[in-house]
């Protein structure tokens, strides 16, 4: 028999050394197993059944070594030593057949134990072996065998009977560890431990393993299969990200070639209408005039010298005057010439004969007379053309002199060969120039779209502290102007610095002129087209002060309001936030208003007469400062001239004090304009600015109302009225003001728009 069929097991340390002491010195072993199994008695029936548990391996049968002298095989074995205690109350087995069934024949054995006679193993008659008896699952657990949650460990020395588990199902374990312990290398006695496995008992079957195993592997090869497939999907990801990445720097190289392709379009067509524009020029140059350098004193100036054309009218205009000269004297001729109407009256001249002259009878004089009359009207048809044809080429004058003074500016510009600013704003063209600053027409190649680039320069001249307050109004603008936004006020799209002397504002782009402009080449403007830019100017100043905090314009003037179509019937926006002012709560009071910190700056035209009143304090200012403006611009465009001061200058009008003067506001007989509109204007030019409205009142005035609102609060109004209140003047629209205080008390001046407001 193996050391594995003998001694403690080969696993624990006394096991490896009985081992190696086997093979070494088998004398010894014997010798030590005769004195161990001297006083041991084994059941022959048990230790049958124990050889038959330890050999009967089906799938690797045990080849049993030729049985020793009975004396060492009585006295050295001590297989059943420890199984037999164990076993004597035949706890732990299963019934086997033999048990089982009483009256079957019982095999003949030799009991040898006593007699010191060889235990020899018998064929089954069935041919079955003895572990194919014991079922599955029905191997109690030893609580003598605790299971150890680490993991197999080297267990510690202890009796063999106690670490072969006896469960049917670990009937191939046990033979599995006798190949092991044959079948492993001869350890050194040296070696304590040894690294075998260790046989652990479990509840579950081998079923419930194998289907476990089987999950486990089936779950492995789901994770395997998972994760190839989220590889292959990875790949494919990275495959077309790749191709998309490269299809969008394709795009981008395209995207960039069209941008190039679209600057060099706009450059040249830029250029092309310089080009234009001033051979356009050249040509009106001769016709309409030109600036020419002339010598006066010690100083050279620049003085305008009309054109042909303003010559030949010149020409015209004093051939007309001389042939209405011609014709006054003739008529006086004529006159004298005219014949008595009575010979009585003449009698005593009959005899008296004139020299030269020939006497006209009645018909005659009559027929001159008809004709020097016809001539006259001619002439004065003619002279009025001429005058229509002067006052044209008067505007082309204008235009032509404003595109002159623009072409100089172009050409002394910086930014006149289409430079790119902040890589993206081509400038193509200089729209104006004022004090410090260009406007420039340009182009936004990212949003593709026209902008007006307004780009402020600083005097390199300039001390610091008046750089750094031109820099600190022009952010106080933008700050201001970038929170705005409403469809009657130009949009601010960007600011940013071109070097340390300059920056640019960028600006919604208007194709039209502003009013200013349009005033001087139509003089006046309709009362309908009129009341729609008023009715615009004031929307836009009614968002100023519905936003938090409010806001006050204070250049509102014809030149701050764009027309968006280059006419009068379009949409309109205001622009040029530079003066305004913000109401917020540390400087604004409703009741008083705010401080005017920068008396002195605007355009006089357009202020009110609170903005000139020169005190120990400031003067304070509100939203009425606006509708006063409002006032100014509708009379100009109604009456083609500015109410107060039209023929003065800035530096007159605040000598003259001429706005202080400015207590009533007069309107001219021509142009004909309703009632309504004078009364509204009245309104909006109140000397006193608490008499005045604001401009929240002011844009629920009914004048500004559309006709059919208009018309249903008349309607809602007649039905609460007396009918005293149908009875209208003259014009049908509203009872006249009457500007005597006396008179007032009499007729009270009101409108329909002051009664339903």
């Amino acid at each position: 028999m193996s050391c594995g069929s003998g001694g403690p097991p080969s696993w624990t340390a006394a096991g490896s050394h009985n081992c190696a002491s086997y093979h070494s010195q088998p004398q010894l072993r014997h010798s030590s197993k005769e004195g161990v199994m001297e006083n041991i008695h084994v059941d022959p029936r048990k230790q049958e059944l124990l050889e038959a548990r330890f050999l009967g391996n089906r799938f690797q049968p045990l080849v049993m070594p030729q049985p020793p002298p009975q004396e060492l095989q009585q006295d050295g074995s001590n297989i059943s030593s420890g199984g037999s205690a164990d076993r004597d109350d035949g706890e732990g087995l299963m019934p086997t057949p033999d048990k089982g069934k009483s009256n079957e024949r019982k095999r003949k054995r030799k009991a040898a134990a006593a007699d010191n006679q060889t235990v020899t193993k018998r064929p089954e008659t069935n041919g079955k072996k003895i572990n194919e008896y014991f079922k599955q699952n029905q191997s109690p657990v030893r609580p003598s065998q605790p299971l150890n949650a680490g993991g197999a460990k080297s267990p510690t020395p202890q009796v063999f009977g106690t670490l072969i588990p006896n469960s049917p199902n670990n009937s191939n374990s046990i033979t599995d560890v006798i190949n092991m312990v044959s079948a492993r290398p001869l350890a050194s006695p040296s070696i304590g431990t040894s690294s075998c496995s260790k046989g652990v008992q479990t509840d579950f079957s081998m079923a419930q393993l194998k289907a476990m195993e089987n999950q486990s592997v089936s779950d492995l090869e789901q994770k395997d299969t998972r994760i190839d497939e989220l590889i292959r999907q990875n790949d494919e990801l990275k495959r077309q990200c790749t191709a998309q990445n490269k299809l969008l720097e394709k795009h981008k190289d395209n995207l960039q070639k069209c941008l190039e392709v679209n600057k060099s379009l706009l450059v040249e067509k830029s250029t092309l209408e310089k080009k234009t524009t001033r051979q356009k020029c050249m040509e009106n140059r001769l016709r309409l005039g030109q600036f020419v350098t002339q010598r006066q004193g010690a100083q050279f100036v620049e003085n305008w010298v009309d054109g042909w054309a303003f010559q030949d009218l010149m020409k015209q205009q004093e051939r007309i005057t001389a042939d209405k000269d011609d014709i006054d004297k003739q008529r006086r001729v004529l006159m004298k010439r005219k014949p008595a109407s009575s010979i009585g009256k003449n009698a005593k001249h009959d005899n008296f004969l004139k020299p030269g002259e020939k006497n006209l009878t009645l018909a005659e004089f009559y027929e001159q007379d008809e004709i020097l009359k016809l001539r006259a009207a001619a002439l004065k048809k003619e002279d009025s053309d001429l005058q229509l044809e002067m006052e044209k080429l008067e505007r082309e004058r204008n235009l032509h002199i404003r595109e002159l003074k623009r072409i100089h500016n172009e050409d002394n510009s910086r930014f006149k060969d289409h430079p790119t600013l902040n890589d993206r704003y081509l400038l193509l063209c200089l729209l104006g120039k004022g004090g410090f600053s260009e406007v420039h027409k340009g182009f936004d190649l990212k949003e593709q779209r026209y902008v007006a680039c307004k780009i402020h320069q600083l005097n390199r001249e300039w001390k610091e502290d008046k750089k750094a307050n031109y820099i600190k109004h022009a952010l106080r603008e933008y700050n201001i102007h970038k929170t705005l936004d409403h469809p009657r006020i130009v949009k601010l799209f960007d600011v940013f610095e071109i070097d340390n002397n300059s920056f640019c504002t960028v600006l919604e782009y208007q194709k039209g002129n502003d009013l200013d402009f349009y005033l001087k080449q139509n003089k006046s403007i309709p009362e309908k087209e009129a009341r729609s830019i008023i009715s615009q100017t004031v929307s836009a100043l009614r968002y100023l002060n519905e936003i938090k905090p409010p806001v006050i314009h204070y250049d509102l003037k014809p030149g701050n309001i764009l027309l968006g179509s280059g006419s009068v019937s379009g949409e309109i926006k205001i622009t040029d936030f530079g003066l305004s002012k913000v109401m917020d709560e540390n400087n604004f009071q409703p009741e008083v208003g705010m401080d005017l910190t920068s008396q002195g700056a605007g355009t006089y035209w357009y202020l009110p007469p609170e903005c000139f009143v020169v005190g120990k304090t400031p003067p304070k200012i509100s939203s009425k400062v606006d509708v006063w403006s409002v006032g100014v611009i509708f009379y100009q465009c109604l009456y083609g001239k500015k109410p107060f001061g039209h023929n003065l200058s800035q530096a007159a009008i605040l000598e003259e004090n001429t706005i202080l003067k400015a207590t009533e506001v007069e309107f001219a007989s021509k142009p004909q304009v309703s009632q309504e509109a004078k009364n509204f204007i009245r309104r909006c030019l109140q000397y006193k600015k608490e008499m005045r409205p604001d401009v929240m009142l002011l844009a629920a005035d009914d004048y500004l109302k559309p006709t059919q609102l208009k018309a249903k609060n008349l309607a809602d109004g007649a039905v609460f009225s007396s009918p005293s209140t149908h009875t209208l003047s003259s014009t049908g629209a509203s009872v006249t003001n009457q500007t005597s205080t006396s008179n007032s008390a009499q007729n009270p001046s009101f409108s329909f728009a002051d009664k339903f407001s």
